[in-house]
């Protein structure tokens, strides 16, 4: 799959892939084994209290969903022996469960009968009254075949502590081999009592666990992973097993929680849990443990053994639990201490604790040092790589206390930064100006464009692009996101949903949004920013179903850019503010609403998050701009000459990108083949760029009211020759020789075509251009779109910088659908073309709607554009899609060579075709968001040339002739009798329209 990138360069993505699943893969490869599958065994009372009217299975899946755990096991119920044994023979059960009935004795032999013929699958015995506790205790040996015996009491979570034991009990081998993973070993004979204590225990560290990882990852996915590095509890009820376990997994017990009188060589002994802790200290060394008893006189033991004692009896037990946990496994805040053990500092956070270890005494190092105390703390709260490396380290291996000092912060440096480099971390303030960082302002989603912008961090910070381009530095501009849960606080805390409900006015909808107020934790941090960054400020709309892979569109919320210079910061604040407000109401705005509606989507489902980037450029005079901007595909669906599809194609600009991504005349080229002229010298200077967008840094008090340009300006080329910024970027264009000149050395009109950088390679910018596009491409798995921009600037090493904006999936991929062009009936063809977009056959289409080439005037494009979409408007209502055809580039900007529509203007388009006319030459639609919306919807895009040499026809005598339904001042609108036949064929770029 990967045969575009070449042989070391797919080595460095998989290297990328690797790094990046490292941390993630040990999580991964822990707790292999889950419950799945539960056969629970009752009579039909027990089912009944059990499932109390059905609620059972809601319980368990609580228990589950608390714990933000993933999965949950399916239960299957039975109540009698046929039942059972049916289920058994028809499909795989992890695990069994028994509710010991009246008829004790049956259950018994119905366990006997189990293991019998299904040894492997583990079964408990669940009772619920005293009487059946007192049966066991009484006959226990009957109980042979009953792997545990469990008290159920009414609360699910006993449930929940019986999957997880066993979870635990077949995990541990795997897990404290790949993962350190620390045991907390409890040994307790009574089922009453570990009934009770166990659910505690498990509440406890799994609460505890969850609090931590909360506090140091935004990643869902990461939390969900990192539970699993929580430790396994282990259950024994006697001596023989519990010595078994210690022996076993001595290294890794992170303590022991013991009752004191338990069966000890087949016999009750009253001094069992004693000589166990005896027996651990002298295996383990100096391990945490608590002595539990009903007996209060075990107190004065446990202290003399070192040992903490809880009374079971105690109301204040399930605290004790928690004081425990904290003090001494490591989950709490870590407490420095001097070599008293009195308190000296407390660090809360991994950045704290590193901070402290450059100052706390020597005595307070040796002393944690010597009880291993750093990597237990970093364990405890999953932190598995840090603590690995830091566990084999001694106190005796190092000559004095400042070199173990460095060493320590050494580590946990270098860890803390890998962790971080190339992901969305949370808010801290010197990560604002770190380009190595995203940094999240506001949980939720991220959105289509956040989640391309995190992937891409993450590639950039860890694929080393320079081991294969030289010359060109790849980044990503500052960036922060504020993901869905300020969107969401912010329509409730505003009431706004109710305005959105009652008014279409989105004028009036966004004087609404700017009068609502953001979250004060956020403007804390929007003032962070606007302090740190001193550059223009884009904010960006990253929608859920905005450039993603699942429903992507483009183009359809709003953009924001701000000069972020006016001298007030409290004025930079409140623009930025407004900025944020205004995309949030973009989400309601007419168009967008045209276009959820248009893909059968609910404005509701619809949720925001934005990106807040620092711009890219740099200030000449009073404007700010990039060099170059520009959107590349890594497929050609408009390929020229011998360029193949797959090889892709680029479109370029001077200044800002939204000249480009809104379709006005810009620089087009292939990446492979930047020596080969698309187009002729005559037809190069007729459609270059003769002007260039930047930010208005006079614009100090932009009205946002007014739109997405609001702080931006529209200058002429000539205003970048005199700031210097053309030499590289443009040519001569000899009127006279009819030829291209390439550089600035004589008068004539400029042609920005970018020889000096593409022929003759200043900077690799189409080698870079090449090399992302096939990494990205590979690692999304499909077709890309990319968003860059250029700063020619070379720093000490020699190196330009290129940086990657944004990206997204095409969607419209190539199936394979091919036409037998040797074998064609042009007799009964309305259309055909060679420069074709999309795949497949398209059988259900009776309309047409074009341009009378007699009435078309290319002065009066705006005009058309207000027809247009009425008469889509009124395909929308009556629910059928057509086929469009005219002159020129569908969705341009500019008006003389095309129809200026946006997407949801023509929506309804099933399929949509450009042509060109005698005085009307066709190039190919340029502008990102209008293509990338055509391509993410399948619909079929097809170009008719007015060319010698290409057989590209439209028969428009047929069309005249057709029945017709509308005509008005420059459409027609006709109908067939039969469906229309529309086939395409994408990698051959030919597609056909047939009618008969």
């Amino acid at each position: 799959m990967m045969s575009d990138i070449p042989g070391h360069s797919k080595q460095l993505l998989q290297k990328f892939l690797n790094k990046s699943n490292y941390s993630r893969d040990i999580y991964h490869d822990l707790m292999p084994y889950k419950v799945k599958e539960i056969l629970l065994v009752s009579s039909l009372y027990d089912a009944y209290n059990i499932e109390k009217e059905g609620r059972f299975s809601e319980y368990v899946l609580g228990e589950y969903h608390q714990m933000n755990l993933t999965y949950s096991p399916r239960i299957t119920g039975v109540t009698t022996i046929e039942e059972t044994f049916d289920q058994l023979s028809s499909k795989h059960f992890d695990f069994i469960i028994i509710m010991m009935g009246v008829e004790k004795k049956s259950h018994i032999k119905l366990c006997r009968a189990i293991k019998n013929d299904y040894l492997d699958i583990p079964v408990f015995m669940l009772m619920n009254n005293n009487k059946d506790i007192g049966y066991f205790r009484g006959n226990k040996k009957e109980f042979k075949d009953v792997d545990k015996v469990f008290v159920w009491k009414g609360d699910s979570k006993i449930f929940f502590t019986m999957i997880k034991l066993l979870e635990d009990k077949i995990n541990v081998a795997n897990d404290t081999k790949i993962g350190m993973i620390r045991v907390i070993l409890f040994v307790e004979d009574s089922p009453q009592d570990y009934s009770l204590f166990l659910p505690v225990l498990y509440k406890i560290v799994m609460g505890q666990t969850q609090r931590i990882i909360d506090d140091v990852s935004t990643d869902e996915l990461y939390k969900v992973l990192r539970m699993r590095a929580r430790p396994k509890i282990l259950h024994a009820s006697t001596y023989e097993e519990a010595t078994n376990i210690i022996k076993k997994y001595k290294d890794y017990l992170l303590c022991l929680i013991s009752d004191v009188e338990f069966d000890h060589n087949e016999k009750m002994d009253e001094n069992a849990g004693i000589n166990l802790l005896k027996y651990a200290r002298k295996k383990c060394g100096k391990l945490p443990t608590i002595l539990q008893s009903s007996d209060a006189g075990i107190s004065k033991i446990a202290g003399s053994l070192n040992s903490v004692f809880i009374n079971k009896n105690s109301d204040t037990v399930i605290q004790d639990f928690k004081n425990f946990i904290s003090q001494f496994l490591g989950f709490g805040d870590f407490i420095y201490r001097d070599k008293n053990g009195q308190q000296i500092a407390v660090a809360t956070s991994l950045k704290e604790f590193e901070s402290l270890l450059h100052t706390i005494p020597d005595e307070s190092l040796i002393y944690h040092a010597k009880k291993d105390q750093f990597s237990l703390w970093m364990m405890a709260r999953g932190e598995i790589q840090a603590a690995k490396i830091l566990n084999p380290a001694k106190v005796t291996d190092f000559s004095s206390p400042e070199v173990l000092r460095e060493y320590l912060i050494d580590i946990i440096r270098k860890f803390r930064d890998e962790q971080n480099t190339g992901k969305v971390i949370p808010f801290e303030e010197k990560a604002i100006l770190d380009e190595n960082n995203i940094v999240s302002l506001a949980e939720g989603s991220y959105g289509g464009k956040g989640r391309g912008l995190a992937f891409l961090n993450a590639l950039i910070n860890n694929f080393d692009f320079s081991q294969y381009l030289e010359g060109i530095n790849i980044r990503t501009p500052k960036t922060s996101i504020i993901g869905t849960s300020e969107f969401e606080k912010f329509l409730e805390t505003n009431k706004l949903r109710n305005e959105i409900s009652k008014s279409h006015d989105h004028e009036k909808l966004k004087e609404i949004f700017l009068n609502g107020s953001l979250s004060d934790l956020l403007i804390e941090k929007l003032e962070v920013i606007v302090s740190l960054i001193s550059n223009p400020l884009a904010i960006r709309s990253s929608g859920m179903f905005e450039d993603s892979i699942s429903q992507p569109f483009s183009g359809v919320f709003e953009t924001y850019l701000l000069p972020n210079n006016h001298p007030d910061s409290k004025v930079r604040l409140q623009q930025l503010m407004d900025a944020i407000k205004l995309v949030f109401a973009s989400v309601y705005s007419n168009t967008a609403r045209d276009y959820i509606e248009a893909i059968n989507l609910k404005i509701e489902e619809e949720q925001m998050a934005i990106v807040i980037q620092e711009v890219v450029g740099n200030k000449y005079d009073n404007v700010f701009y990039p060099h170059i901007s520009g959107v590349a595909l890594s497929y050609n669906y408009y390929s020229y000459a011998h360029m193949k599809p797959e090889e892709g194609f680029a479109v370029a600009a001077l200044g800002l990108g939204r000249y480009v991504v809104e379709g006005e005349k810009a620089y087009r080229f292939s990446p492979k083949y930047t020596g080969l002229d698309i187009n002729s010298p005559k037809t190069q200077y007729k459609n270059s760029q003769l002007e260039f967008f930047a930010i208005d840094l006079n614009k100090m008090d932009a009205n946002l009211l007014e739109g997405e340009t609001a702080a931006l300006v529209r200058l002429d080329i000539e205003h970048a020759e005199k700031h210097g910024n053309l030499k590289h970027l443009a040519s001569v264009y000899d009127i006279e020789d009819d030829r291209i000149i390439p550089g600035l050395t004589m008068a004539g009109p400029r042609i920005v075509n970018f020889a000096n950088i593409l022929k003759y390679k200043y900077i690799p910018l189409a080698e870079a251009i090449e090399t992302v596009l096939d990494v990205v491409k590979e690692a999304f798995g499909s077709p890309v779109e990319i968003e860059f921009a250029v700063e020619l600037e070379k720093d000490k090493s020699g190196n330009a910088s290129f940086y990657l904006l944004q990206i997204k999936p095409l969607i419209g991929s190539i199936h394979d659908y091919e036409i037998d062009t040797d074998n064609l009936n042009r007799e009964n063809m309305l259309l055909y073309s060679e420069k074709c977009m999309g795949n497949g056959v398209i059988n259900n289409i009776i309309d047409v709607i074009y341009i009378d080439k007699e009435l078309f005037d290319k002065a009066h494009t705006h005009e058309m554009t207000c027809e247009i979409e009425k008469l889509n408007k009124k395909m929308q209502a009556q629910g059928r899609e057509y086929v469009l055809i005219g002159p020129g580039r569908w969705g341009t900007r500019d008006r003389w060579i095309g129809i200026p529509v946006k997407w949801t203007q023509i929506s309804n388009a099933k399929v949509i075709v450009e042509t060109s006319l005698a005085d009307y030459p066709l190039d190919a639609s340029w502008g990102s968001h209008f293509f990338h919306n055509v391509t993410a919807m399948n619909v079929g895009y097809f170009s008719v040339h007015h060319t010698t040499g290409d057989s590209s026809f439209v028969a428009w005598d047929i069309l005249n002739s057709q029945k017709l339904i509308h005509a008005g001042k420059y459409f027609k609108h006709v109908r067939f009798q039969e469906p229309l036949t529309i086939k395409m064929d994408g990698k051959k770029r030919v597609s056909l329209i047939s009618w008969k």
